[in-house]
């Protein structure tokens, strides 16, 4: 009777010649969370660029501006002094390739209280091992003798050597085996967690300088003690020279699980410091996204669920897995600098760099994409992956951004993003 009723009226309606209006209701549109968009301020391109506040202020406008949310500010360089004031056992870094600067304001409190004027939230960023720049000669292992005895001794194919004294190298590295380095380095972390409110505390150069290092009988103890063993032929059952080539000793694959257990568990202890201070601070790393190279440097930033050892057996032991340490991180700022963008079957291309990491941090962590934007000319697109394709993005340097004048290339790819 009701059908009947209704298909009446709808007749009537039609032969009056009245039309039945449609009501479409609008979809409702999804909401879009927002990402961390990072913008990294090095200490050293930038020393004496930000020696003044309005310089400071100025590009801190031009961030928000752009799009970015997140800056992260770089206060421990290689020289290992720093960049802020409240310490009770650091040295300020005060002159840097020909500047001299002193400041009577605080350089990392400056930037926090200016960053929340803009709503920007603030990573601290701080180198954990170098100490000193072995080209210049300055930093705290080169004024210091007890520190000087504690950094890094390379096995080269020219004999050992002191990572102090070459010239070549980018830093002169404290031993990362030692506890009373790591224990230097958690002071620090803690003092200034403890001293300032930020958002992100991330740990740069937190790993071996390189293969070669460190060869030292602290060192050599330590692995013995590690494999329960003697190594009667120490460095050689390591590794050994010939024709100017390196080649794997016996224990070669143990002393690379053995390097890479140490910074896991400096990362581990870094984390704990951090949450038992301020539990709301993330920890933040960075790394290059080759990873099958970085094993010379002691850097497992994968899960403990990724077994490298099927993939890398030529370095990699069956206990290396156990080295990971992505569980330990709140996020991971995947190095991507690579000048192709796209190309998942191309491992030089920023796309497969980020599809590895995800594969192998397998969601242990959030993962960000990082570009250098020296590389420039396909910004646009380098930063519009990073934002599709991973958790957030970090483009370093602030540096190249004003000398490439990359501000609007930038923010177009932001608002094209939708993050």
């Amino acid at each position: 009777m009701k059908l009947l009723f209704i298909f009446c009226l709808f007749l009537s309606i039609s032969c009056n010649g009245a039309e039945v209006e449609k009501t479409v209701v609008p979809p409702i549109p999804e909401k879009t969370t927002e990402k961390p968009k990072y913008l990294w301020f090095d200490a050293e391109a930038n020393f004496e660029r930000f020696s003044n506040q309005d310089s400071i202020r100025y590009y801190l406008d031009k961030t928000k501006m752009t799009g970015f949310n997140h800056i992260v500010v770089d206060v421990r360089p290689v020289y290992g002094d720093v960049l802020y004031k409240k310490t009770s056992f650091m040295t300020e870094l005060t002159k840097m390739s020909g500047f001299s600067r002193t400041l009577s304001w605080d350089y990392l409190q400056f930037f926090i209280d200016e960053a929340k004027k803009r709503d920007l939230k603030v990573t601290v960023s701080t180198t954990i091992f170098p100490a000193g720049r072995p080209d210049t000669k300055e930093g705290m292992v080169y004024r210091d003798a007890s520190w000087a005895g504690k950094t890094s001794i390379q096995h080269t194919s020219k004999g050992i050597l002191k990572e102090m004294d070459d010239p070549s190298k980018v830093a002169a590295f404290l031993n990362p085996a030692l506890p009373e380095v790591q224990e230097f380095a958690l002071k620090f972390i803690r003092e200034l967690v403890a001293n300032y409110d930020f958002d992100g505390y991330a740990l740069d150069y937190c790993r071996y300088l390189s293969i070669d290092s460190d060869f030292s009988d602290e060192s050599r103890k330590l692995f013995e003690a590690y494999i329960g063993e003697r190594v009667t032929n120490f460095p050689d059952d390591i590794f050994y020279w010939k024709d100017g080539q390196r080649h794997f000793g016996k224990y070669a694959k143990k002393w690379f699980e053995f390097r890479s257990k140490v910074i896991h568990d400096f990362v581990k202890k870094a984390k704990e410091e951090i949450k038992m201070h301020k539990p709301a601070v993330q920890l933040e790393y960075w790394a290059a996204s080759w990873y099958g190279a970085l094993y010379a440097q002691g850097q497992n930033w994968a899960s403990k669920k990724y077994d490298p050892s099927v993939e890398y057996p030529s370095w990699a032991s069956s206990d290396y897995k156990k080295t990971g340490f992505a569980e330990h991180l709140d996020a991971f700022i995947i190095g991507t600098y690579l000048e192709k963008v796209y190309g998942m079957e191309d491992a030089e291309s920023i796309e497969y760099g980020l599809a590895r990491g995800k594969r192998l941090l397998k969601g242990d962590c959030k993962m960000y994409g990082s570009i250098y934007a020296l590389n420039y000319k396909n910004i646009e697109d380098a930063a519009y992956i990073c934002l599709m394709q991973s958790d957030g993005l970090m483009v370093f340097d602030i540096v190249q951004v004003i000398q490439f004048d990359l501000w609007d290339e930038l923010k177009r790819t932001i608002d094209k993003s939708g993050y």
